[in-house]
């Protein structure tokens, strides 16, 4: 069972830019630090290695929140 906190600090981890505990479960993780493509692939790199779950530039097209990504990689996680 993975929690919402966990995967917070694992993404704090990746981003040299976000402050520890700014990032919360509602924050749109692209106001939260310059993002792109490459930001985005760190992210799906991150999700992969952590979890061993594949996501996609689409799936973090549609997300729009930390916790919507996080909904993805848990449903993923749990099948």
């Amino acid at each position: 069972m993975i929690i919402v906190e966990d995967f917070i600090s694992k993404i704090e981890a990746e981003f040299d830019e976000l402050e520890p505990g700014k990032l919360k479960p509602e924050s749109n993780f692209r106001d939260m630090f310059d993002w792109n493509s490459i930001n985005a692939l760190v992210l799906i790199a991150m999700v992969k290695t952590e979890y061993d779950v594949t996501i996609n530039a689409d799936d973090l097209t549609k997300a729009k929140t930390v916790n919507d990504v996080f909904a993805i990689v848990k449903q993923r996680v749990e099948n």
